[in-house]
């Protein structure tokens, strides 16, 4: 057996094994990705080339996200079910699966993003470093984490990384699980602390990964790289 990330294109499969646990199982079988069942890799090819987060519209309103929550959140666009982090400025789709738990859907949900929610693809945006003063202690974090901060504003609630140079506000909530709070805790970032946005530096980073996409009977989806390797095939 091999796992499908392995697979060359062109190659027919039979998936026997899901690894990762429920959620991973869950997300899998709503693609329609299941022991038992043929599959026909189509191709293979790197992880999007852009390594900042994403602003896109959902249900009209605009938010910013993460490329790895990106990669989890799946839409069906042109008839294609892909990661939303594939799509291009411009290309509109259809949430249909989130892969992560109820946990991390309850997440994006404080963003307005949801299944079932009409979304359009704003662009791609330049990773940068922001900094900010948090508790009077300087804080540098990428703008997709930012992106992970709810904080207090005139219009309600928004996330950190819209925030404008010099403006002070107050956090409101952390959007992520428990080692993301521990992490963000080790810095001071914790809800109710001040912060103020400083200014960016450039960040760089490298390519990980590969997407894997597949032909389901007459349905072709593309999968992350993170879970074509929890399919075992043979």
């Amino acid at each position: 057996m091999m796992l499908l990330n392995e697979v060359e294109p062109d190659t027919m499969v039979t998936v026997r094994t899901i690894t990762g646990g429920l959620d991973a199982k869950s997300h899998l079988e709503e693609l329609g990705i299941v022991e038992g069942v043929e599959i026909s890799v189509v191709a293979t090819e790197p992880v999007h080339v852009h390594a900042g987060p994403i602003l896109l519209k959902a249900d009209e309103k605009e938010v910013l996200i993460a490329r790895g929550w990106a990669d989890k959140v799946y839409v069906e666009s042109d008839d294609e079910t892909v990661p939303l982090l594939k799509l291009e400025t411009g290309d509109k789709g259809v949430i249909t699966s989130v892969e992560g738990g109820k946990e991390f859907e309850k997440y994006l949900a404080e963003l307005g993003i949801k299944i079932g929610s009409d979304v359009s693809f704003v662009r791609h945006l330049h990773d940068e470093t922001m900094v900010f003063s948090v508790g009077g202690n300087e804080v540098k974090m990428g703008e997709g984490m930012a992106s992970k901060l709810l904080v207090e504003s005139d219009e309600g609630n928004i996330q950190a990384s819209q925030m404008k140079t010099g403006v002070k506000s107050r956090i409101v909530s952390l959007l992520g699980g428990i080692r993301f709070k521990e992490r963000m805790e080790l810095l001071n970032v914790v809800e109710g602390a001040e912060i103020e946005f400083i200014g960016t530096e450039p960040a760089k980073h490298e390519p990980v990964g590969r997407y894997v996409t597949v032909r389901i009977g007459d349905k072709i989806l593309t999968i992350g790289y993170g879970l074509a390797e929890k399919v075992e095939v043979e």
